[in-house]
């Protein structure tokens, strides 16, 4: 007994070294970091105040994705990205508007004599975001300053920018990988039954497909229809784009599945020739000829081996002379949640202050905001409605500028507006609302557990271990269905429509911005520049400056949130580079869906939020 005791402590005693000696990595470990964060920091700063861009082209070597509003601030990501690993890179946030704000700036730069897209990171934005940048680069091309595109291979959404460029350079082992446009998504039905799960659905109407993967195991026929036609718009809308650009037809872009496939074959498979042979490209070229041409237009920095060029996240932009009135730009990026703003959400009380302080603040003469939501919670929607409409009274004009998605609960807080100015590829529109409470009683029954008590009321039997009471069941849907009563009230208002032309719109359906301003949803078609003069013109002033209203974000938020990147860059590939690649694609699908209703938060569990209108590839 005794050497089994002498066993057991030497165990204990083993562990409890182990412990100390971890626990002494991680503090030093932390104190490192945190050390290199305050030296990053320093950096940053230090470098915001570097001096102008030395002659040469300006590099859009983008990375990551194109969003509105990123979730990390942009100073903190360079530093972060090079502090932390180079494997994150393609999961960083780059912003629409700071991206816009440099290639015009660089316009009018003497010493930016050209633009270079280089392409290989950049991941994705949407078709609203890529309009608004492709304008912008426009703009730059037409000054006379040339612009090049550089790539191994063009994804859709790198093509789509590459398409503004003067001359395209392609690797001959690249593809110009243009395929159209789809929705996925995963359904329940089956699994849930298997799991005995009860799912009690409210909803209110014909076109509200967000449930559906929860009561079907493929797509309705009316969600289906319904999303035929606005995806099939969105892929006309890119090809009518890239094609012009590219002086093509449409059908010379993509002639279709048959006819590119019989293209390849007449050059063996070839892909690079074949885009070649299209005009899809301009040159086939490696990487050192590539180099030497660029070198040959901008010149050769022999201290860093490459060619005269400036990153655009070192580029710096030289502040603009104050003007005497201010236009506040305040950005609902994300779904809309109950409570504080945080990472990819929309916080319904961090937007209502920031209204709050539009409305007080004398310097801001009108209110542009900037609407890039799917929806979410009805009364986290209507919180931000209200102020809107508060600040509106107080005779500020606003102006909604829809981005890539202003739907549901996005397209609720736009009807206190003004004026709606939408993209022709925005989705808006799915105008319903539903409610889904699951509930797992026969699950717990199937392996020997039940539940039970006592209770005063029906309605105070709520759980999700029990069976739910039908008392309650028939109260959540009345309440959805006031809820769309409210909404078709509200659309109708505020668009001078009678409440039933408002329904046969209405029934949760989504529209692109060009047939919702068809039907008088939306004002005008344009971008957030046509947004922008909207508002100056309802405040009738001439001269102005943008005041940006932001959530500030404190250091170690920022150090905390790069990190995440970094260990979310590096793990999972860890992981899933051991699955089939279908099976790691999957859980990530899965892992996106289960986050976003992990986050759905209204008190009353209703929401008008459009799940189909994030998932476009």
């Amino acid at each position: 007994m005794r050497i089994l005791w002498r066993i057991i402590a030497g165990i204990f005693r083993g562990i409890w070294r182990l412990f100390k000696l971890v626990r002494e990595l991680v503090i030093t470990l932390f104190f490192a970091v945190i050390l290199l964060f305050g030296i990053g920091v320093y950096f940053s700063f230090q470098s915001s105040h570097s001096s102008p861009a030395s002659r040469g082209a300006l590099l859009l070597d983008l990375q990551g994705t194109i969003v509105d509003t990123p979730a990390t601030d942009t100073r903190f990501q360079q530093w972060g990205r090079e502090l932390l690993g180079g494997s994150s890179r393609r999961l960083q946030e780059n912003s629409l508007f700071d991206l816009v704000d440099a290639l015009r700036a660089a316009k009018e730069d003497d010493n930016i004599t050209g633009i270079v897209l280089q392409l290989n990171d950049f991941v994705s934005a949407d078709q609203p975001s890529l309009q608004y940048i492709g304008k912008a680069l426009a703009e730059f091309r037409d000054s006379g300053k040339p612009i090049f595109a550089v790539g191994d291979s063009y994804s859709q959404a790198q093509y789509f920018l590459a398409s503004y460029a003067n001359k395209i350079y392609l690797s001959p082992q690249g593809a110009v990988d243009l395929r159209g446009l789809a929705t996925h998504r995963l359904y329940y039905k089956s699994l849930l039954e298997k799991l005995k799960v009860s799912t009690h659905i409210f909803r209110v109407g014909s076109y509200k497909s967000a449930v559906e993967p929860l009561i079907r195991d493929d797509m309705s026929p009316e969600a289906r229809a319904a999303d035929s036609l606005w995806l099939g718009e969105l892929w006309q809308n890119y090809l009518s784009t890239v094609a012009a650009n590219r002086k093509l037809s449409p059908n010379q872009l993509f002639p279709g599945a048959q006819q590119i496939l019989r293209g390849l074959q007449a050059v063996n498979g070839d892909m690079a020739q074949y885009a070649l042979d299209n005009k899809l490209v301009d040159a086939l070229a490696s990487r050192p000829e590539i180099e030497q041409a660029l070198s040959n237009r901008f010149g050769w920095n022999k201290q860093r081996n490459a060619i005269n060029a400036t990153s655009i996240y070192n580029y710096r932009i030289k502040p603009k002379l104050e003007q005497p009135a201010e236009i506040g730009v305040i950005v609902a990026n994300g779904a809309i949640m109950d409570g504080t703003q945080s990472a990819g959400n929309v916080g319904a009380d961090t937007i209502a202050e920031q209204l709050r302080q539009a409305r007080f603040d004398s310097k801001i003469k009108a209110l542009v905001l900037r609407v890039n939501s799917p929806g979410g919670s009805v009364s986290a929607s209507e919180v931000i409605r209200s102020e809107l409409a508060a600040l509106r009274a107080a005779g500020k004009p606003v102006v909604v500028s829809m981005g890539g998605t202003a739907a549901s609960g996005g397209y609720w807080i736009a009807t206190a507006a003004d004026h709606i100015v939408a993209s022709p590829s925005t989705l808006t529109g799915s105008i319903g609302i539903f409610g889904a409470i699951n509930t797992f009683e026969n699950s717990l029954e199937s392996v020997g557990v039940y539940t039970d008590g006592v209770n005063t009321s029906p309605l105070a039997d709520l759980s999700v271990t029990k069976t739910l009471p039908p008392e309650f069941a028939q109260m959540m849907q009345l309440s959805v269905e006031h809820g769309y009563r409210q909404f078709i009230n509200l659309v109708a208002t505020a668009r001078h429509m009678d409440a039933k032309q408002v329904d046969a719109i209405a029934q949760g359906r989504v529209w692109t911005g060009r047939e919702a301003n068809r039907r008088g949803l939306v004002d005008q078609l344009g971008d957030f520049d046509d947004a922008v003069a909207k508002a100056a013109e309802l405040a009738n002033i001439t001269q102005w400056q943008l005041a940006w209203f932001s959530t500030p974000v404190s250091m170690l938020d920022h150090f905390f949130s790069q990190l995440g990147i970094s260990v979310n860059a590096v793990l999972p590939r860890a992981v899933l580079a051991m699955l089939p690649a279908p099976l790691a694609s999957l859980g990530d699908e899965v892992r996106q869906q289960a986050e976003l209703f992990q986050r759905l938060n209204d008190p009353q569990h209703r929401y008008a939020i459009c799940l189909t209108c994030a998932d476009v590839e």
